[in-house]
């Protein structure tokens, strides 16, 4: 389908990739975006300020499980493509109450599936022929890499966290309604990506926050898990490129080429804010070793080669670049995370284990 023009449904286009594939969408390539969004607490919609006031911009606030809602918005806004992005995406907080993880990222899927699939039904030859649904997951359905080798699109499924196996279940079902219902489904699977509007408990912008705030930096284990880190501005132009160039019913891998341990991330966060927002203290000293969390996979690395020989897409950003423009980014936007951290999440420690009920 050519993407110019398209009207795109983006579920999750309040959170942190969903924003900047709407922000992309609208700006770059000049489509009309309806973001369907629950608005949980990673939700924010500051994050889509700079195309607030575009016509061809639309908010939808609507919960994926809710089909009703969701097959009133299709009506209305007879989208050509849908990309879903929709999840609990934390490991940490699905440890402690998986039941959100499940019923968003699983029952939500089939929702979103299912009004798809009652909407293209229903389109002429032409526009069935033009139309897309792009399922959004992870590098972590996958589970654990040892010390060598790379996640390939026929890589084994196996989640070690809730959040991971919610995922996993949701691809399954993604390909199985191409499979069973001819819904045109492209799946993709991505590392860890970082970037500008990061809600502020994931690794990056929790410690490059809490550095700049001189509060401990903690580092789970002996910090020598390793993942690889993609620039999110890299990461949308993949999923762009599949709205046009993804063979249906395949999946297609997304990753930087950026393997670091966590602990060389936390270094590297510490060593640029020295040099660009100076203190006394090194940050480094900052750095405090905690108990691990339950089910921590060892490393991620993604093969990427598929998406790089079928889309012409290469990810553009080095670590170290992503990370400065990241970095620099949160300096500059106090206004957008200094609320988040005072009213929604202050950094404090997620995913411990916790009796079952």
């Amino acid at each position: 389908m050519s993407v110019e023009g398209a009207r795109i449904v983006v579920t999750g286009g309040a959170g942190f990739i969903g924003s900047a594939v709407c922000r992309h969408l609208v700006d770059v390539v000049g489509a009309t975006v309806i973001n369907v969004d629950k608005l949980t607490y990673a939700a924010n919609l500051h994050s889509l300020d700079p195309i607030a006031d575009d016509p061809r911009y639309h908010f939808e606030q609507i919960d994926v499980c809710d089909r009703k809602t969701l097959d009133a918005v299709f009506a209305r806004h007879e989208p050509t493509a849908v990309i879903h992005l929709a999840a609990e995406s934390h490991v940490d907080r699905s440890i402690n109450g998986a039941e959100v993880f499940l019923k968003t990222n699983i029952f939500g899927t089939y929702q979103v599936l299912e009004a798809a699939r009652a909407f293209y039904d229903r389109l002429d030859a032409e526009r069935r022929r033009r139309f897309r649904v792009v399922h959004v997951s992870t590098d972590e359905v996958y589970g654990s890499l040892g010390n060598m080798g790379l996640f390939e699109e026929e890589s084994p499924y196996r989640p070690s966290s809730p959040y991971s196996a919610s995922k996993a279940a949701s691809d399954h079902l993604a390909l199985a309604w191409y499979r069973t219902y001819g819904l045109p489904v492209v799946v993709s699977n991505c590392s860890n990506n970082y970037g500008p509007y990061q809600f502020p408990e994931k690794l990056i912008p929790l410690t490059l926050l809490n550095a700049f705030e001189g509060k401990p930096l903690p580092v789970y284990g002996t910090g020598s898990n390793i993942r690889d880190w993609l620039y999110v501005e890299d990461h949308v132009r993949g999923l762009v490129a599949l709205l046009d160039k993804g063979r249906l019913g395949e999946k297609y891998n997304f990753g930087g080429n950026n393997e670091r341990t966590n602990l060389d991330v936390v270094g590297s966060i510490c060593d640029i804010l020295d040099r660009i927002a100076p203190t006394r203290r090194q940050r480094r000293s900052l750095i405090t070793f905690v108990a691990d969390r339950p089910g921590h996979d060892l490393r991620y690395a993604i093969d990427a080669s598929k998406a790089c020989a079928e889309l012409g897409w290469q990810p553009e950003f080095s670590f170290e670049k992503g990370l400065e423009r990241t970095i620099k980014w949160y300096l500059h936007n106090s206004q957008w995370w200094l609320p988040l951290r005072q009213n929604v999440y202050g950094g404090e420690r997620l995913g411990r284990l916790a009796a079952a009920s």
